[in-house]
Formats: C-alpha cells, sequence, structure tokens
C-alpha cells in the first residue's frame, strides 16, 4: 500500500488552524498601571463561539493518527514487534521534544522568578506556554492501548467505535447532569470529584471514537462509499444541532471560563458529533484534494508544514510572548477597544508578525531538531521489548504530568509544580531507559518527523558511487518517515539527516553513520524501491527470506566521503549463503540521500 497524501495533509491542515486559532482569540490589553491583560475573547464577546466550529479542526488530527498508527502496529506485529515495544517507540519520538520545550521553558520561568518577575506575569506566561498541551496525554493514552483498541476493530470493525461513542454519550449525559458531584477527593493540589473522574472518561472515549475510525478508514470500512461520509456529515450536524440547540450544552467547542458543561473539558457528546460530521466531511473532500495533491508543489509545501508540525505546536505561543514584549508593553502597539471592529482589523497584521516571529523561532530551533533527531533515533526501545515495565511506568508518570500542566499551566499561581515536573522527568527518562534497540519490528512510523526544510530527498550522490537502497517498499500508510531536523542540501550531495540513524522502523531515516543490524533472515533491502514518484524511501512490510544464510549487515557501515554516501568506501559483510545488494540501484539524481516524502508528528 502506498502512502497516502491526503492523511498528511489532514496532519498539516489541523495544525495550521490550531495556530492561527490560538493567535486569532489572544488579545492583549495594556492596563493603565503598564502592566499586561489577556481578556479572554470568547467569554468578553459571546457570539465569537461561534468561529470555533472551524478553528476545532482536532478531530482529523486524531482521524489521521488512528489511520497511521492502524498501518504502523500491524506492521510492527508481522514482523515480531511487542505492545511494549511499538508503545515505547511512538512515545520516546513524542516525549523527547516535549521534554525538550518543558525543560526550556520551565527553566525560562524559574530564571525569570529569581529575577524578581511578579507572580501573576509568571502565572499568564505560564499557562499561554501550556494551552495546547491537552493533546499530548490524550494521545499518548491512545497510543498506549492502540494494541488493545486494533485488536477491538479487527474483531467488531466499524461497531467497536459505535460501542464506543454509545458509552461515550452516556457519560457526558451523566456528567452534565451532575452525576457525583457530591463526592471528592483531597488530592492536595485541588479536588478530584466523583463527577471529574467518571467525566474523564471522555477523553478517551470521545477522542478515541475519532482514533477508530482511522482504523476503518485505512481498511476501506469507509472510504470508498461516496454516502458513507454524506451520512457522517447530516448525521453528525444535525445531532450537534439538536444537542446545542435543545440540549445542554454550549456552541463553543474552545474551552470557556465558566461555562458549565463544556464541550471540550471533558469533551461533550456535542463535541463527539460535531467530530463525526468532521470525519464525514473528510471523506467527502478525499478524492478532490488527492488530485490537488498530486501537483509536486501542493505535496512538497504539504511536506514542509507537515514536517514542522511538532516545532509549530509546541512552540507557536511563545510568538505572542515576544510580540508582547516588544510592542506591547513599550507601549508602541495600537489600542483599540478589546473586540472592536477596529481590533479585529489589526488581527491580520497580528497574525502576520506573529508568523513572521515563528519562522525566526524554528529556524533557531534547527540545531536543536537535529539533536533530538539524532537522540531518538539511539534511544528508541527494540521494537521486541518484553515485558517494558520501565515503558507503561513512565507513561504511567508523564500522562498525568502533561495533563497537569495542561489544566493549570506551568507555573499556577507564579509557582512551579514539582511533583509535575518530577513527575515528566522521571517519566520521560524510564521510557528512554528501555531502549536503544532495533529489532524486526522495526518500521517507519506513522508520527515522526518530516525532514526540517520539507524536501523529499532525492537520490544518492553521483559522485560517490552511491548505494541505493533498491528493493523495500516502505508502506507508511497515512505516515510519514521522519528525518527530523535533518536538511539534505540537492547540491553537495549530501548525506542526508547525518548524525541520526536509518531505521527501517518507526523512527527516522538518517544517511550518515547509520548501522543496520540484522539478525537471521530479517530485513534486508533486496526488495526494497526507491519511489521514484514522491522521492520516498519504501522499507515498510517487505521481509526477505535469505535462505539459510543471514544477512550480516549488522556490522555494514555506509561510511559518508563528502557528503556522498560512497558506496567504495561501504563495507558488507556477508553470511554463507547471504544476497549482496546485487539489485540495489545506484541513481545519479540530485546528488541527495533519499530519505523524503517524510512527514511529521504531531498533534495529532
Amino acid at each position: 500500500m502506498e502512502r497516502d497524501r491526503y492523511v498528511d495533509f489532514l496532519r498539516a491542515w489541523a495544525i495550521v488552524l490550531v495556530v492561527v486559532g490560538h493567535w486569532v482569540i489572544t488579545g492583549l490589553v495594556r492596563h493603565p498601571d503598564g502592566t499586561l491583560g489577556a481578556p479572554e475573547l470568547l467569554a468578553t464577546v459571546p457570539w465569537t463561539q461561534w468561529l470555533t466550529l472551524g478553528f476545532q479542526i482536532m478531530p482529523l488530527f486524531f482521524l489521521a493518527g488512528g489511520h497511521a498508527a492502524a498501518g504502523s502496529w500491524e506492521r510492527a506485529r508481522a514482523l515480531g514487534g511487542s505492545a511494549a515495544g511499538w508503545v515505547g517507540r511512538r512515545a520516546v519520538r513524542l516525549l523527547l521534544p516535549v521534554g525538550a520545550y518543558c525543560g526550556l521553558v520551565l527553566t525560562g520561568l524559574g530564571g525569570a522568578s529569581l529575577a524578581g518577575v511578579d507572580r501573576g506575569t509568571l502565572a499568564l506566561v505560564g499557562w499561554a506556554m501550556a494551552m495546547q498541551f491537552w493533546f499530548l496525554p490524550v494521545y499518548l493514552l491512545l497510543s498506549a492501548l492502540t494494541p488493545v483498541s486494533y485488536a477491538a476493530h479487527r474483531r467488531w470493525g466499524v461497531w467497536a467505535p459505535v460501542g464506543m461513542g454509545v458509552v461515550a454519550v452516556g457519560v457526558s449525559w451523566g456528567t452534565a447532569s451532575g452525576f457525583g458531584t457530591a463526592a471528592g477527593a483531597d488530592l492536595g493540589a485541588g479536588s478530584l470529584s466523583v463527577a471529574d473522574a467518571f467525566g474523564s472518561l471522555n477523553y478517551v472515549l470521545v477522542w478515541g471514537v475519532v482514533y477508530q475510525l482511522g482504523f476503518c478508514w485505512r481498511d476501506r470500512l469507509l472510504g470508498g462509499r461516496p454516502w458513507v461520509g454524506g451520512a457522517l456529515t447530516l448525521g453528525g450536524g444535525t445531532a450537534f444541532a439538536a444537542l446545542v440547540g435543545a440540549g445542554p450544552f454550549p456552541v463553543s467547542l474552545i474551552l470557556v471560563t465558566g461555562q458549565d458543561p463544556s464541550n471540550t473539558n471533558p469533551p461533550s457528546a456535542a463535541m463527539l458529533a460535531w467530530s463525526v460530521g468532521q470525519v464525514g466531511l473528510a471523506l467527502l473532500a478525499a478524492p478532490a484534494v488527492r488530485r490537488w495533491l498530486e501537483r509536486e508543489q501542493v505535496w512538497r509545501g504539504v511536506g514542509r508544514l507537515g514536517g514542522l508540525s511538532m516545532t509549530l505546536y509546541l512552540w507557536h505561543m511563545l510568538p505572542v510572548l515576544v510580540v508582547a514584549a516588544a510592542f506591547y508593553l513599550p507601549g508602541l502597539a495600537p489600542r483599540p477597544a478589546f473586540g472592536s471592529a477596529a481590533w479585529w482589523a489589526w488581527r491580520v497584521p497580528w497574525v502576520l508578525v506573529l508568523g513572521a516571529v515563528l519562522a525566526g523561532v524554528v529556524r533557531a530551533l534547527m540545531p536543536l531538531e537535529r539533536l533530538l533527531a539524532s537522540l531518538g533515533g539511539r534511544l528508541r526501545p527494540d521494537a521486541r521489548l518484553r515485558p517494558g515495565l520501565r515503558v507503561w511506568a513512565g507513561l504511567a508518570a508523564t500522562v498525568p504530568s502533561l495533563a497537569y500542566f495542561a489544566g493549570h499551566g506551568f507555573a499556577p499561581g507564579g509557582r512551579l509544580s514539582l511533583p509535575a515536573v518530577l513527575g515528566l522527568a522521571v517519566g520521560t527518562a524510564l521510557v528512554v531507559a528501555s531502549g536503544p534497540g532495533r529489532g524486526p519490528g522495526a518500521e517507519q512510523g506513522p508520527d515522526t518527523a518530516r525532514a526540517a526544510d520539507g524536501r523529499d530527498c532525492g537520490r544518492a550522490a553521483p559522485g560517490g558511487g552511491a548505494v541505493a537502497v533498491a528493493g523495500a517498499r516502505e508502506e507508511v500508510g497515512g505516515g510519514v518517515v521522519t528525518a527530523s531536523g535533518a536538511r539534505v542540501q540537492p547540491g553537495d550531495g549530501a548525506g542526508a539527516a547525518a548524525a541520526t540513524r536509518a531505521e527501517l522502523g518507526e523512527g527516522s531515516v538518517a544517511a550518515s553513520g547509520a548501522r543496520e543490524e540484522i539478525g537471521d533472515g530479517a530485513l534486508a533491502a533486496a526488495r526494497a524501491q526507491a519511489g521514484p514518484d514522491d522521492g520516498s524511501v519504501t522499507a515498510g512490510e517487505a521481509r526477505e527470506e535469505l535462505g539459510d544464510g543471514s544477512v550480516a549487515a549488522a556490522r555494514a557501515r555506509a561510511e559518508l566521503g563528502e557528503g556522498s554516501v560512497a558506496a567504495s568506501g561501504a563495507r558488507k559483510e556477508l553470511g554463507d549463503g547471504a544476497l549482496a545488494a546485487a539489485r540495489a540501484r545506484a541513481e545519479p539524481g540530485d546528488g541527495s540521500v533519499t530519505a523524503g516524502g517524510a512527514g511529521g508528528a504531531g498533534p495529532g
């Protein structure tokens, strides 16, 4: 199965709308005493809650995530991978950039506190930098549950999300009716009522329904039937209108302070209905968008956005703080009445300026991205990991910590939460400590990051007698091959993703210093093909049985010359009966090592 460009598009589109949506609803006000405030637009100007119907696009991210995870887990199982190994690999890929982000933000907040910045400002900054975190613990949980949820999908098909949806509606109505509000348990940092715990089930149930629909979509239980998309759109839209018009739920699909019940905290039956309708729209739009994506320039643009998805998602509120310090604190920014026509007119230059600042932030983060890509290649758990206690313990520590940051910010009340910080640090360390390793279950992961500049890296450099990875086919499903942060200069014959690892697994594609550890009868590159249409290296489900002789490429290394993968420098040690890379083709192309078409994790 070839990679579905439309799935990558959905990820990129979701990230763009999330970023722009957060910028549009974020407004700054300079008070007479010189301090800054950020009034809540959706509460201050209630009609703006209708805008959330267009900007709440995260259902598409979960849909694409389920589509990609289904293919990734299926391939991992076919190659002998374990649940712990697969979950650990995906968790490392997510937690490394998240951990780096949290470390930098917490260090900055700690330094500002020592410098005497007032607690109100610290709390506001800490909230702004963590407002997007709700997605992370939910996605980690759904990833961890994929082996179980996919088994349910294989057994019951579309009835699995239908059953989850029925339970989610029951939970939502129970929460809205006040079930369990009288009971509470003191947890130190606050009170968790029975209603809170009961309602929290819907974070997994509601978003899990969309994730499961991604499984169904990949297995063609939804696609290929135009009436299915229409039925989901009509049914979901009608149910949403009824639940908002006649039911207890508000129209806003983003949390509004004081609004009870909420559609997002926890996800409600109305959010479920809107998500189902949005899935239907995605199915209806698929044929037209796929034709559009056949244009190479369009696909390259999608690739660039996809490769930056995690960076954009994590860092997109930093430009707000930069602009606040540069223009609002000194009083240089215009000050129309909040929510007025003039204020809305200034939203256009506001978004453009924030976009320019974010572009600079992304460029400045490139060295960090390359470092994280390199570490990710070295530290991912073996796909055959058993029993994986460190992985599960690590997730048990990180998920509550990320949920705490999402609900309270990094510095509630102007103070850092030591338990949450330690939980994230210890949990990430436990997951990372379960690696490194490469097993036969390794395959290109669906959520990994694209090359930082989004280029489809082409063929091996003609100058050094390039080694082509000919033969294996990479089925990424809706997923992406990572070379996160790695730039390929087509003019200098550079080996792509220098210092990262080439793994035929869920991790990064790199050409430099990569060692391929192959056991008995393990994967070979013999059947692999470097796809000429999109420049992608395909490595997925092809497994090469080489008689009794194993491919002893375990110690073989592709030695990089001056920017090219030189066949002359590569040593291959082959065991009895092993198959040489006779069928590998060295194709003179743009002087780069194929790693392309790679797309990003994200949020989704």
